[in-house]
């Protein structure tokens, strides 16, 4: 067959001397499979849409990039002039603007931690020590995520925090200074310079290296608990901690060899130290400080015990989440219509909202709309569901001033005016992502379990009720099973057998007649089309015609479908759900102006006193909360052993248990450090900031480490309690509070921004710089007073 004709001059049979060809029989006509949905962009409303899959471990920027350039050469040279491939929807936008933030952020606190550093040395020298120290173990992190295959994603890069990179280098370096600038100070200037400094640096490098050693790898293990993150939190985080613990260990490796070569090579002579008046401030107010706090010993530690009950009260209390929304620059908007409406109705649905969006919001750079499903059946759905891919212009182009959040609340409001609909908000990529973590279209969704499907229909619409009154629940959506017309073709056993018919047979016949069939194929070049049979839409559009269907029996005679089934229009099933081959049914929600955490708990108080289940349904709260929850019980799981892994370092460290018990209490102040800057700040507890709190924990007993020590080695050269703290804590302000500021520096733009992408690191970020600098208030005030009362016995005045 390669002519349409040709098909009509087939020959059926010969009656008499007539031939019956099946254009005598038949309506031969070019045609299209039936329509399982329809794309429209802005104003048309009919198009094709085909969707680019990147291969897994592939880079975006440069598939982008060869794509672009494919699609270029199809235009120019392989297409016909009338068909061009245009480019709709394009992420680089979106990951080009992330990387930027992401880039400028980084940029910044580097530039930032190295005004704090020459600030506080006040020396060109030393500064660009320490500085150099940053791309080095930036480069060895690299080296090694290479080797192991890893990508440094942009979480990984955004969280990096350069001041906590330079603390074990600080430290050598400050000492090294001013054990130079002693020497230099008790020899003189001419005579000083002429003696080698290697035996001063190995000195006063190796009397701190073992603290430094401790320190970083206690940061090191701190973190952990985040290689145990599974699925989506951990294919978004476990890059960062592998990105930081390379970057950590190469800090490590670089100050216990790179640095004092370079203290030898750089500083040689004319080593004074100058103190500028900032640092000279800075270092009298925390002391002042300090004595204030260490005169009053009672006071202060009934304070920080006050202070500490109220934060673990608060936090028992605070607001969860499992991870910031990152903003895309644009809205996914799901209507859900009514399982019986067709495709006409539904497109036509469609143009009426895409236009009335259009015209109300002039954010709005376009919308591409998807009615039902794709051809390929990849999307289970049906005519009922459409969705809205609504891009928006730069934020910075709006002529109103208002926050995304509030231009969806003003869309929500508009779609309302539409009765029957339910409207579901979110964003592109988030949407597949909730798609794959809940298995519904939904970002949360409750799965009812049971068998007979009425039931839970019925049950499942009290719950989108009850979950209605709950404040801050929005977009309730019941994923109905139930409500779909369909036309029943019940067969009779008995009646087939009479008239011997097999049901085989039946169902070949129903298939073809009604569904279609697919009996050849029609070749036009090497493009091969089905020949579809199917009957006349006159005579199978209701159920007296089709009874009409003429079935043949094993007897070479014929019967009509109605002789031996009852044929009726019933209402059934549209989609039955499972999952661990039980049957559910999903009903979803979203949140707006709350936090995940409370607002479950109302949930789940509110469904509790509204619906009463039997035993033989099982409830489960899935989507984003379902990952919170497995990702808050991992933490719960892992954190406390890393907590022990730290103390059997402070341990191993301190050789003691009184030691690394007084240490340990940086753990604590890291918490109320930690919790404070949220609070203030407005900032919900989630997965990015409990990270911070893991790297925080980290950092905090650095601060132990070093007073502590400097403390035990003043007792060991004979020095009394009182003057053997007063001395430690004013020779190791100037690093310590260079510690917290460089920290909290390097984070500083990170916490401060609101460019796209900062959404992610910005909990982390508040958490280290906040905790940083409280922790270290604390560290001087409560930690000495502490050891003071731990030793005082031993060591009496």
């Amino acid at each position: 067959l390669d002519k349409i004709d040709d098909i009509g001059n087939i020959l059926i049979k010969v009656v008499g001397n007539t031939p019956i060809l099946v254009k005598h029989v038949a309506e031969i006509e070019l045609g299209a499979k039936p329509r399982l949905g329809q794309v429209g962009l802005n104003q048309e409303d009919d198009l094709v849409q085909g969707i680019v899959i990147m291969l897994r471990g592939e880079n975006p920027s440069a598939v982008v990039t060869r794509l672009k350039a494919k699609i270029e050469e199809l235009n120019q040279r392989i297409l016909p002039e009338n068909v061009k491939i245009e480019p709709v929807i394009d992420r680089t936008k979106l990951v080009n603007n992330t990387v930027h933030t992401v880039s400028k952020n980084l940029i910044e606190g580097v530039i930032l931690v190295s005004i704090i550093v020459f600030i506080f040395l006040n020396n060109w020298k030393t500064t660009f020590i320490v500085a150099s120290v940053i791309p080095l173990a930036f480069l060895f992190a690299i080296i090694l995520l290479k080797i192991q295959g890893l990508p440094a994603n942009l979480i990984s890069m955004g969280a990096l925090d350069f001041g906590l990179l330079l603390e074990g280098t600080l430290v050598i370096v400050e000492t090294v200074f001013v054990s130079l600038e002693k020497e230099a100070h008790r020899l003189g200037t001419e005579r000083f310079n002429k003696i080698s400094k290697l035996g001063i640096i190995k000195k006063s490098a190796g009397s701190v290296a073992g603290y430094i050693f401790f320190a970083l790898l206690i940061l090191i293990v701190a973190l952990t608990p985040i290689f145990s993150f599974q699925k989506v939190e951990g294919k978004m985080f476990s890059p960062l901690a592998f990105t930081l613990g390379y970057a950590l260990l190469g800090s490590l490796i670089l100050s216990l060899t790179y640095v004092p070569a370079m203290c030898k090579y750089l500083l040689k002579k004319n080593i004074k130290e100058d103190e500028n008046k900032i640092t000279k401030v800075s270092r009298n107010a925390i002391f002042k400080g300090f004595k204030k706090a260490f005169d009053h010993p009672k006071w202060t530690l009934s304070i920080f015990m006050v202070v500490l009950f109220v934060c673990m009260f608060r936090f028992s209390h605070y607001g969860s989440e499992f991870l910031p929304k990152l903003n895309e620059g644009a809205i996914y908007v799901r209507a859900t219509l009514p399982n019986s409406v067709n495709l006409e109705e539904s497109v036509k649905l469609t143009k009426t909202m895409k236009t009335k969006l259009m015209k109300q919001f002039d954010e709005i750079d376009f919308i591409m709309t998807q009615t039902g499903r794709p051809n390929d059946g990849t999307d289970p759905t049906g005519f009922f569901n459409i969705e809205f891919n609504i891009e928006l212009k730069p934020e910075g182009e709006w002529k109103r001033k208002l926050s995304k959040e509030k231009l969806i609340s003003q869309m929500r409001d508009s779609l309302q005016t539409f009765p029957g609909i339910n409207f579901g908000f979110s964003q592109p990529i988030q949407d597949n992502v909730e798609e794959y973590v809940a298995g519904v279209k939904s970002p949360l969704v409750i799965k009812i379990f049971g068998e007979n499907l009425q039931d839970l229909e019925n049950k499942a619409n009290k719950f989108a009720e009850s979950l209605k009154k709950v404040n801050g629940i929005t977009d309730v959506n019941v994923f109905k099973n139930i409500g779909l017309p369909e036309l029943r073709i019940q067969l009779h056993d008995s009646k087939m057998a009479k008239y011997g018919v097999s049901t085989k047979d039946v169902q070949s016949v129903i298939e073809m007649t009604i569904g279609g069939q697919s009996v050849t194929h029609f070749y036009e070049n090497e493009r091969i089309f089905d020949v579809r049979l199917r009957f006349q839409k006159s005579y199978r559009d209701n159920p007296e015609k089709i009874g009409n269907i003429i079935i043949p029996t094993m007897n070479d005679q014929k019967v009509p479908l109605r002789e031996i089934a009852t044929i009726d229009y019933h209402t059934g099933p549209a989609f039955i759900y499972r999952e661990g081959n039980s049957r559910y049914i999903g009903v979803g929600f979203n949140i707006e102006g709350r936090d995940l955490g409370s607002t479950i708990a109302d949930a789940k108080k509110q469904i509790e006193r509204d619906v009463k289940l039997s035993k033989s349904y099982k409830v489960v709260w899935a989507g984003e909360f379902e990952s919170k929850e497995r990702a808050t019980k991992q933490l719960m799981n892992v954190v406390p052993i890393s907590l022990i892994l730290i103390l059997l370092l402070l341990y191993a460290n301190f050789g003691n248990v009184k030691d690394t018990l007084i240490s340990s209490l940086t753990l604590a102040f890291a918490f109320i450090g930690g919790f404070i800057s949220l609070w203030i700040t407005g900032t919900t507890f989630g997965i990015s900031a409990g990270i911070g709190f893991i790297i925080l924990f980290g950092v905090a007993t650095i601060d132990g480490i070093v007073l502590i020590g400097i403390m035990k080695e003043n007792l060991l050269n004979k020095m009394r309690l009182k003057p053997a703290i007063y001395e430690a804590v004013k020779s190791r302000i100037r690093p310590i509070l260079m510690i917290a500021l460089m920290g909290a520096m390097g984070l500083l733009p990170a916490a401060l921004s609101n460019g796209m992408g900062s959404e992610i690191q910005k909990p982390l970020a508040i958490m280290i710089v906040g905790g940083l600098i409280i922790c270290m208030i604390l560290s001087f005030s409560v930690l000495p007073i502490v050891f003071y009362f731990a030793y005082k016995k031993e060591n009496r005045d």
